[in-house]
């Protein structure tokens, strides 16, 4: 969807101090030496037991304090997660309505898996034009992997699993960037691809089933290859990804070559380069690769991380684009474009 006036005030971030180098996870025997080889990665980033919500915490409260506002300015909170964040049953966004925002603000957790911040930017947007005095809305996203039932060095096929958190202040009044496309689709014929042969009932954390994507992954093709399905489904992802970011780029006023930068997820040089890069005919070097391969994939903050990266080291300024590109079980593939229309106080 297209938007005229929908700005980006703030970004924050918190990326814990620890990096788990390749190497000593290598050396520990917890990452084989053949998928270090294979995909290039560096590290990620460890949370230790540091609280996803706490950690949520920080990045909203820099988001904040960034765009200039204050919490009594707020209309909407949204908390985008991929993992457990607490005591089953309890809403982490209930968190940050007691230490941050308080009751009155509306709130509620998105758990659209790895994109959940797209789909946050385009609720949010849409929350806001709805009513003319609604002024900003504030999106966050926190994960911390570091669990029994999670192992960060085999999570998924061409990514490691880094602990971090990220926040948006998107506001109807002029801010640094312009948000001027958000756009999702869906593609169902994939559904499976997350889900493998694991029974629906009972939950696999009910029953201390550990979480790999990598097994699922592995199980879906392996079910439905045989049909034929597997690399229809797995081609029409691919397809969607062009789609969404053709339609994002279409609504932006502006062609692949116009883009300063790139975000996609922080995988592996080969998976960013061919389903992102190589789509759009640009060179690595605009893709935010580098700085991801660093710190794992980071959950539904890759590309806010990313954002906040690019900022603070001055590689996006006035008239720039980024794209922001992502997928999440279901399979939903989500593209967003922001214009850099202002260098940020912070920066």
């Amino acid at each position: 969807m297209r938007y005229a006036d929908t700005y980006i005030g703030g970004v924050g971030a918190f990326v814990p101090r620890t990096v788990v180098s390749v190497e000593k996870a290598v050396a520990k025997g917890w990452y084989p030496a053949e998928e270090a080889e294979l995909h290039n990665l560096a590290g990620a980033v460890v949370a230790g037991d540091v609280p996803a919500p706490e950690m949520a915490l920080h990045a909203a409260r820099s988001a904040l304090k960034r765009s200039g506002r204050a919490p009594a300015d707020l209309d909407l909170l949204l908390y985008a997660s991929t993992w457990h964040q607490g005591p089953d049953g309890w809403p982490p966004h209930s968190y940050l309505q007691r230490q941050l925002v308080g009751g009155d603000v509306l709130a509620t957790e998105i758990r659209q898996g790895c994109n959940g911040m797209f789909l946050a930017l385009e609720l949010a947007a849409g929350h806001l034009a709805a009513v003319p005095d609604r002024r900003a809305a504030l999106l966050v996203a926190a994960d911390n992997y570091g669990t029994p039932l999670m192992d960060r060095w085999r999570m998924g096929p061409g990514y490691v699993g880094g602990d971090a958190a990220s926040a948006l202040v998107l506001t109807k009044e002029t801010g640094f960037a312009r948000l001027t496309s958000v756009c999702t689709t869906t593609v169902t014929e994939a559904e499976e691809l997350h889900r493998g042969s694991e029974p629906l009932f009972p939950p696999g954390v009910t029953v201390g089933r550990k979480m790999s994507f990598a097994a699922r992954n592995e199980q879906f093709r392996q079910q439905v290859m045989s049909k034929g399905e597997a690399t229809a489904a797995l081609f029409k992802i691919q397809r969607a990804l062009m789609e969404v970011v053709e339609r994002a780029l279409d609504e932006s006023g502006i062609k692949p070559a116009d883009l300063t930068r790139v975000a996609f997820m922080n995988y592996s040089e080969e998976i960013v380069e061919q389903r992102c890069m190589t789509m759009l005919d640009l060179p690595m070097s605009r893709s935010t690769w580098d700085y991801g391969r660093t710190i794992g994939h980071c959950g539904a903050s890759d590309q806010v991380l990313s954002l906040d990266h690019l900022l603070l080291t001055g590689q996006l300024g006035p008239g720039d684009h980024m794209l922001m590109l992502g997928t999440g079980p279901g399979v939903t593939v989500s593209s967003a474009v922001i214009k850099i229309v202002d260098n940020p106080p912070w920066v």
